[in-house]
C-alpha cells in the first residue's frame, strides 16, 4: 500500500495512511501533517509500528512537531498518541474531550488550525481548517457516507455542521478515511442531499401509515435493510419535520420513537450496530 497521500502544493500538507483497512476504516486511517518548521499532526492514527515510523519520518522532514490535534477520540484516530509523545516529548495534545492538554471548541485556534465543531459521528468531533484545507476526520470521508451516532440531535447537528463547512471557501478536504476531495462544495452538497433524501423517505413512510421504528427506518434504507442508523429516528422528532409530516400520523409515530417514548413490546427488536449507509 502507498502510505503517503499527496495534496496540491498550495496546502503544504501530506497524509500518511495506516494499514488498518476495514468496513469502517475503508482503506485505512489517514494521519495528516500540516505546515513545517515545525509541523502540526492531525490524528496520529492507530498504534501500528510501520505507521508510526512513516508519520515520524514525515514530521522530522518538516522540522519537528509543534502540536497534535484530534478530530475525535476513537481509537483508530488517537491510539498512537502515547507513542508519538515518546518520540516528540512535551508536544501539546488538543481536542474536544478526553486526556488532552488543550480543550478546543468551535472557532478555537491551535497553531494554524481552526477548530470547527462537527458533531454527529461522535459528540466530540471536530474538523480543522488551515487556509483553504479542511481536515475532516470522520465528518466527511473521501468515499461513501458516514456513520452518525444515535445520540439526541446528532443528525440535525451534523447537517448544520456540513452547512457551515460548505459556506467556507475550501479548496480541498483531507478526510480521516479515503482519498483527498478536491471539489469540497460538490462533496458537501452530496452529503447533505444524501441525508435529506433519507429523511424524505421517512416522511413518505409516515404518510403511508408506517409506524414502528423498524418499519420507518427500513423504508429509508430500501436497498440495505438492517444497515440503517437509529439516528434518523431522533431526526424525526424535530419540530420542523413534524410540521412537514402528515398531521394525523405524527402523534402515533413519534410515540414509538427513541428519546420520546419506548416502542411497544411488539415493535421492539434487538438493537443493531449502526454502520455507514450505502
Amino acid at each position: 500500500m502507498d502510505r503517503l497521500i499527496a495534496l496540491p502544493a498550495e496546502f503544504d500538507a501530506i497524509g500518511v495512511r495506516a494499514e488498518n483497512p476495514g468496513p469502517f476504516s475503508l482503506t485505512g486511517t489517514n494521519s495528516w501533517i500540516v505546515g513545517r518548521d515545525p509541523a502540526w499532526l492531525v490524528d496520529p492514527g492507530p498504534a501500528l509500528e510501520a505507521h508510526l515510523v512513516a508519520v515520524t519520518a514525515e514530521i522530522d522532514s518538516r522540522g519537528g512537531l509543534a502540536g497534535i490535534a484530534l478530530t475525535h477520540d476513537h481509537h483508530d484516530h488517537n491510539e498512537s498518541v502515547p507513542q508519538i509523545l515518546e518520540r516528540f516529548p512535551g508536544t501539546p495534545v488538543a481536542g474536544a474531550r478526553g486526556p488532552v492538554d488543550i480543550r478546543l471548541a468551535e472557532g478555537d485556534r491551535f497553531g494554524p488550525l481552526e477548530a470547527i465543531a462537527t458533531p454527529g459521528h461522535a459528540p466530540d468531533h471536530l474538523a480543522y481548517i488551515s487556509g483553504r484545507l479542511a481536515l475532516t476526520g470522520d465528518a466527511v470521508l473521501g468515499e461513501g457516507s458516514v456513520f452518525i451516532a444515535p445520540d439526541p440531535g446528532a443528525l440535525s447537528s451534523y447537517l448544520a455542521a456540513l452547512e457551515r463547512l460548505r459556506r467556507r471557501d475550501l479548496g480541498a478536504l483531507a478526510p480521516g478515511h479515503g482519498p483527498v476531495v478536491l471539489d469540497p462544495a460538490a462533496k458537501l452538497s452530496q452529503y447533505i442531499a444524501h441525508r435529506l433524501d433519507r429523511e424524505r423517505h421517512l416522511l413518505v413512510a409516515l404518510d403511508a401509515g408506517l409506524r414502528t421504528v423498524d418499519e420507518l427506518l427500513d423504508a429509508a434504507w430500501p436497498v440495505a435493510p438492517g444497515r440503517r442508523p437509529a439516528c434518523l429516528a431522533g431526526r424525526l422528532a424535530k419540530p420542523g419535520l413534524r410540521r412537514r409530516s402528515a398531521a394525523r400520523a405524527w402523534p402515533r409515530a413519534t410515540a414509538r420513537l427513541p428519546a420520546r417514548a419506548r416502542p411497544s413490546a411488539a415493535s421492539r427488536r434487538p438493537r443493531r450496530r449502526c454502520r455507514r449507509s450505502p
